[in-house]
């Protein structure tokens, strides 16, 4: 039996700083901003995957860089760039389970440059009493910016947090504005 490969990761720079891009045979296992060390989050998320991520060059693997991890830094600097409003790229779900995929599945269905509150989700989301378990499966996503979480207010509009760093959801919610002009 053929030994699965492993994960394979790249760090992309961005104007929020340092993405976490994680690939699997399956797509982005995960994409994330992080400021910590890099290793430490490569030791979270390897006890999670029960694998280690390998950066993508030293993969193993003789097909050159990651395509899929490729197109996210291409579409991330598209959107930062503000030329694209939605990502196309293959999602690894393996990190998700439960109603938070049915709330990372309704998020993406926000529409760029707008916003929705955590008990409009939780009705999109086919459970209308679960406004709190939207805000922890928008706290806890894998998937930040391609998924986009940061779309997600509180009731009375105001901001909330985004992983403990609210000035970065605002950026997200002021370039998408700027741009939705």
């Amino acid at each position: 039996m053929p030994t699965p490969e492993p994960p394979r990761y790249r760090v992309h720079p961005s104007p929020i700083g340092d993405i976490l891009i994680v690939t699997t045979a399956e797509g982005i296992v995960t994409l994330h901003p992080f400021d910590g060390a890099l290793h430490s989050e490569l030791e979270r998320l390897a006890l999670r995957l029960r694998a280690l991520p390998v950066p993508e060059d030293e993969s193993g693997q003789d097909d050159g860089p990651d395509p899929v991890a490729a197109a996210a830094a291409a579409q991330l600097d598209e959107y930062f760039d503000g030329t694209r409003r939605e990502f196309d790229l293959p999602l690894d779900w393996r990190l998700v389970r439960g109603f938070t995929r049915a709330a990372l599945e309704a998020v993406r269905e926000i529409p760029y440059g707008e916003t929705a509150g955590y008990g409009e989700v939780a009705i999109a989301a086919g459970s209308p009493r679960a406004a709190r378990a939207v805000g922890t499966a928008c706290a806890t996503t894998p998937f930040s910016i391609v998924v986009p979480v940061h779309r997600v207010v509180r009731a009375d509009g105001s901001l909330g947090e985004y992983g403990g760093r609210p000035e970065m959801k605002q950026y997200l919610i002021d370039l998408e504005r700027a741009s939705d002009v």
